[in-house]
């Protein structure tokens, strides 16, 4: 197994623990609702301390009921996951795009050194037969005499 896949189950383990331990132990039993957010936990703690207390403001909207509340956040959350895993892929893609970019231009280079290079060599035998004074040589006929 190798070290990056070793340290993605450890990860997942301690991920799985986190979610089981609190529910197999028996974390807040004693309390009526024990999982409960932050939100609602000091809006209780408040009440206890200072039952007079008034927010400063009300919600603009408030749902009807705790579980419209939950399915609320749960498609923020989800549109959120949503946005990050389109911005990762899409620099993923752009990276793998311009690495097979520079793979396709080192290539296209390599290639067009190559034609170059055929470029020269029959530019020299054409030259070298027009010298000679062959008529068959590549561009003799189109010579005009100098002035």
């Amino acid at each position: 197994m190798s070290r990056n896949a070793r340290i993605n189950t450890l990860l997942l383990l301690v991920v799985v623990a986190l979610a089981v331990l609190p529910l197999a132990l028996g974390m807040g039993d004693h309390k009526e609702e024990p999982f409960t957010g932050a939100d609602a936990q000091a809006e209780t703690a408040i009440t206890e301390l200072k039952p007079d207390y008034e927010p400063w403001f009300s919600p603009l909207y408030e749902p009807p009921s705790g579980e419209v509340e939950s399915a609320l956040f749960a498609l923020q959350a989800a549109i959120g996951a949503g946005v990050l895993a389109y911005y990762f892929g899409l620099r993923r893609g752009r990276r793998q795009g311009e690495a097979q970019a520079r793979a396709g231009a080192g290539t296209a280079d390599a290639g067009a050194s190559d034609a170059k290079a055929a470029d020269v060599a029959v530019a020299t035998e054409g030259a070298s037969l027009a010298d000679a004074g062959g008529a068959d040589a590549p561009g003799a006929g189109d010579r005009q005499p100098s002035a």
